[in-house]
């Protein structure tokens, strides 16, 4: 019997981004942006789940960062 997975988690390196706001543009459904262009999570969350259907679109987020502040929270099994 399979169990269940947790979903992928978006992690945003604070100490890396530098508010160019590239990760915005590229998961608007998951990311909004500040006044200084930094990413604000649409849900609040620290660490946002990410949908099935977006996973490729932070995929590319995340290679396409300047400063390699995104990363992908794999999911584990429970």
């Amino acid at each position: 019997m399979r169990t269940p997975t947790t979903p992928h988690r978006l992690h945003i390196d604070w100490t890396r981004c530098d508010g160019r706001g590239l990760c915005t543009e590229l998961l608007p459904g998951l990311l909004d942006r500040d006044e200084w262009g930094y990413p604000l999570v649409r849900n609040r969350s620290r660490e946002p789940e990410i949908p099935t259907g977006d996973l490729a679109e932070a995929r590319v987020a995340i290679t396409r960062c300047p400063r390699l502040a995104l990363s992908i929270i794999a999911a584990h099994q429970a």
